[in-house]
């Protein structure tokens, strides 16, 4: 009973989580872990976390490895790269053996933390930001997360974009919720709205396409918040 609560917990989680064996094989994933790395959740089950995802530092991983030998009991940060459709991706794990009376190894929660792809902010001499654009600057979209934009731009549902790009309705969900958060939004509606003033999406193209990453165009007299990115003006 507790078993199923546990894992209908994990399920629901907005944080990318996984649990593996103390040999790194994945046992199960919940559905942000497995649109973190663009797959299915079914496709990361019965996986070997190194085959999933590659570590950047040597020494993190070494320390875990020997952590994992001598039997201490701690969370151990990993940065990581992985391939996700056609985007190399960056992040961190945290690994955590948790004590279980029913297993002789440990087995082992692993949340994954993807990395905030930002654009760099305009700079004038010297590096310093322009005055009235220091808030302009929007996050890099992710070639996932340009296509899923697209499509609820021309009114698509959760269901038609999960199967247009590939993936479960919870990870569309998952991008989107991540998308609002980096746009200081509330839903959708606002993320679409709020990306056509950022000049993320072209508001020029029907059906929407996401704008080119052009240079920005100069503060014109009466702008709010500084100039636009990309196609339009």
């Amino acid at each position: 009973m507790w078993r199923g609560r546990f894992l209908s917990l994990l399920d629901r989680s907005p944080a990318p989580t996984a649990i593996s064996s103390g040999e790194g094989l994945v046992s199960v994933a919940n559905p942000p872990f497995a649109a973190a790395l663009g797959l299915r959740p079914g496709r990361v089950a019965n996986r070997m976390l190194l085959d999933l995802l590659t570590p950047t530092n040597r020494k993190q991983l070494r320390k875990l490895d020997e952590a994992m030998r001598s039997g201490r009991r701690s969370r151990y940060p990993v940065e990581v790269s992985w391939t996700a459709g056609d985007e190399v991706r960056h992040g961190q794990v945290t690994v955590e053996p948790v004590t279980d009376p029913l297993e002789e190894t440990p087995p082992l929660l692993v949340t994954l933390r993807v990395a905030e792809d930002r654009a760099p902010r305009p700079t004038g001499p010297g590096g310093a930001t322009r005055p009235g654009e220091a808030d302009s600057a929007h996050p890099a979209l992710s070639a996932q997360e340009a296509r899923i934009l697209r499509l609820v731009a021309g009114g698509s549902t959760t269901a038609v974009v999960a199967r247009a790009v590939g993936i479960g309705v919870d990870g569309v969900n998952y991008h989107l919720t991540r998308l609002c958060r980096r746009l200081r939004v509330q839903n959708r509606t606002a993320l679409v709205a709020r990306a056509y003033v950022l000049g993320l999406l072209d508001a020029t193209a029907w059906p929407p396409e996401v704008s080119a990453p052009t240079a920005r165009r100069p503060p014109r007299p009466g702008d709010r918040g500084g100039g636009r990115l990309g196609g339009g003006s």
